[in-house]
């Protein structure tokens, strides 16, 4: 596997875990079990019955919980730890056998993507949760869940995809926290 494809496949896992981390295990696993594609050893890790069992149960549990206004904010704030520490974990597991550089590299690198889609989900969430009516959260987390999968999917078969997409959710990440930071700054300048 050559260098551009493993770095294209672990931006596309770190950002889909920072949003779902047991989708995401899951998606690893099962496609492993299933040789959905020819993935190298090193995400043999995954292909576990323990593994895709304990990924299933607990995105199950999150795709409920995920539903139910400030349930899921509560929840986030649980996983904003467990995430990126899951990201990070993938990540390394998707450089496979490296030098231990490379491999703190690949679990900052993992654990910061993580960690970026992490906040921009827990963020959309509370946003969420100031509206009245709960479809929103359910729209909401549909859509995230959808997102997860497709982004999975295509880091399996198309690895330079899912990177063009994390690119650009990195990149409204960005410009969203921009946007952010200069609205608190007018406001305080007000007060």
């Amino acid at each position: 596997m050559d260098v551009l494809t493993t770095l294209s496949r672990t931006l596309g896992f770190s950002f889909a875990a920072g949003v779902n981390l047991y989708a995401t295990v899951a998606i690893l696993g099962l496609a492993g079990r299933y040789q959905w594609v020819n993935l190298p050893e090193q995400f043999q890790v995954f292909d576990n019955d323990w593994i895709i069992g304990a990924a299933l149960v607990l995105y199950l549990i999150e795709f409920v919980a995920d539903k139910i206004p400030w349930v899921d904010s509560i929840w986030d704030a649980v996983h904003t730890a467990i995430r990126p520490a899951g990201a990070a974990l993938i990540a390394v597991a998707s450089i496979g056998h490296a030098q231990p550089t490379i491999q703190v590299a690949a679990a900052l690198a993992g654990a910061a993507l993580a960690s970026g889609s992490h906040l921009a989900k827990a963020g959309m969430r509370i946003a969420a949760n100031t509206s009245p009516e709960p479809f929103s959260n359910w729209i909401l987390s549909l859509l995230e869940d959808g997102f997860v999968v497709v982004l999975g999917l295509l880091a399996l078969r198309y690895p330079m995809a899912a990177a063009a997409i994390v690119i650009g959710g990195v990149a409204v990440i960005l410009m969203s926290a921009r946007w952010l930071v200069r609205k608190v700054q007018s406001r305080t300048r007000r007060v």
